[in-house]
């Protein structure tokens, strides 16, 4: 059996191409397909299968446009309320050359979930791989809140654990999601695999021995829901198809979206963006992981975007980026600050605050410090007096900051999210804010305290 992992390293999804006997399979497929085209094609391998261990919230599945490909069977899990004809149920198996996957229902993430057992039937003491999809995480679980209420996929997750631990320790675990993904219960750890005994004695949800302590501990803390889940669920349950080619807009065409009231997402770094920007744009800075998902934290529901890029090339990746998380876009614009001065177009620039200059500011309390990081990362440490604006509450949660005179520091880790941010912030009409360069660690090297909590 060959097995590969494939990964949507923005979204931090993992797919798999399984192969045997010039057959192959893949399972949960990201929405670029050209990865499991050329793996097949390097095992001399025909994709004959392609399936869903369910109807993913976070991502676009390339499931339509990889069966149009191929001309693969496509699978679906069954509807567990039977509102839906056909799909793959408890106990079915594909083939694959040598290879049987065995299909097991794992409710908990979603209603219809299902995980792939994969063996090897003829060859005794071969290999066994569970794909487990949103089931059973590395060290973690899933999430149970985003298809029911968060109790009722908590206590059906229970049953689901169980079930998976009750197999053989020697039992490869490849899951859906890898760290950079909002579908674990909590922040998933950067490795990609591992086995059932290894889980068994390693991921502490494994160890709750009681339902109840299980269901409480698993609603408390999950992270913020992926956005636009409706809009992805729903493209995933149909099959989304293909689209048409990137839109390149000359100037003429980007001042029309512009007026029109479409909101620019500018890809270029914050240095760069600071140097000169049309006004009113979105410093969503290119690279690092979850693009797709800060765009749509950005973005109101159906609300169009052009894309600001350094180079054409650099647009259209953005744009695929954005598509696999639900984000839609109109066209791309090579940046060009002098021509968008000539054609009428306001052009700004924004100040960013160094931390050496940001700390006596803080000390005479001349400025409003805010800290867009999780809620992990806030009561790990926070300057004292600041205020929190997740990132996820960006658009709806920011009444408070607005309100507050003093000038504005937005700061995070690493600073790429206090960019984006702050031209949010921006956006909605607070003209002094700056980002912070670095990250709050910097701050507090340079002397400014921490506190933990709440």
């Amino acid at each position: 059996m060959f097995l590969r992992q494939i990964l949507h390293d923005d979204l931090g999804c993992a797919s798999y191409l399984i192969a045997s006997d010039g057959e192959a399979a893949v399972v949960d497929p990201k929405w670029e397909i050209g990865a499991y085209l050329q793996a097949a094609a390097e095992v001399d391998a025909e994709i004959r299968h392609v399936l869903e261990t369910h109807f993913h919230a976070d991502h676009v599945s390339g499931r339509r446009r990889l069966v149009g490909a191929t001309g693969a069977v496509p699978h679906v899990p069954a509807d567990p309320q039977r509102r839906r004809a056909g799909g793959l149920r408890d106990g079915d198996t594909v083939s694959v050359g040598a290879v049987t996957l065995m299909v097991l229902a794992t409710p908990g993430h979603r209603p219809e979930h299902l995980a792939y057992l994969a063996t090897e039937p003829d060859r005794p003491g071969a290999r066994a791989a569970l794909l487990s999809g949103d089931s059973l995480l590395i060290g973690e679980l899933a999430r149970p809140d985003l298809a029911v209420e968060a109790e009722d996929g908590a206590r059906a997750l229970w049953a689901t654990v169980r079930r998976l631990t009750a197999l053989d320790d020697s039992v490869e675990v490849w899951p859906g999601h890898v760290g950079g993904s909002l579908c674990g219960s909590g922040a998933l750890c950067e490795r990609t695999s591992s086995t059932i005994g290894e889980e068994r004695s390693t991921n502490p949800w494994l160890s709750v021995r009681d339902v109840d302590a299980f269901v409480q501990e698993l609603t408390r803390g999950v992270p913020a829901r992926p956005p636009r889940v409706e809009r992805v669920v729903a493209l995933n349950l149909r099959g989304a198809g293909a689209v048409g080619p990137v839109r390149e807009l000359d100037p003429n065409g980007f001042a029309t979206f512009v007026a029109a009231g479409a909101c620019v997402l500018d890809v270029r770094s914050p240095d760069v963006f600071d140097l000169g920007h049309v006004a009113g744009a979105v410093n969503l800075p290119a690279g690092g992981q979850g693009l797709g998902t800060r765009a749509g934290w950005a973005l109101a529901p159906g609300e169009s975007a052009v894309i600001v890029s350094q180079t054409l090339e650099d647009g259209r990746d953005t744009v695929s980026l954005l598509y696999a998380a639900g984000v839609d876009s109109v066209g791309v614009s090579v940046a060009d600050p002098d021509g968008w001065a000539v054609g009428g177009l306001p052009v700004e620039r924004a100040h960013a605050f160094a931390p050496r200059e940001l700390v006596p500011l803080l000390e005479a309390d001349d400025v409003q410090l805010v800290d867009v990081r999780d809620r992990v990362e806030w009561k790990q440490g926070h300057v004292a007096g600041s205020l929190h604006l997740p990132l996820h509450e960006l658009r709806d949660g920011s009444a408070v900051v607005l309100s507050d005179r003093r000038p504005l520091a937005i700061a995070c880790a690493g600073g790429r999210r206090a960019a984006l941010a702050a031209s949010v912030l921006r956006r909605r009409g607070r003209r002094d804010v700056s980002r912070v360069t670095g990250g709050v660690a910097d701050l507090a090297d340079r002397g400014v305290a921490l506190v933990a909590g709440e």
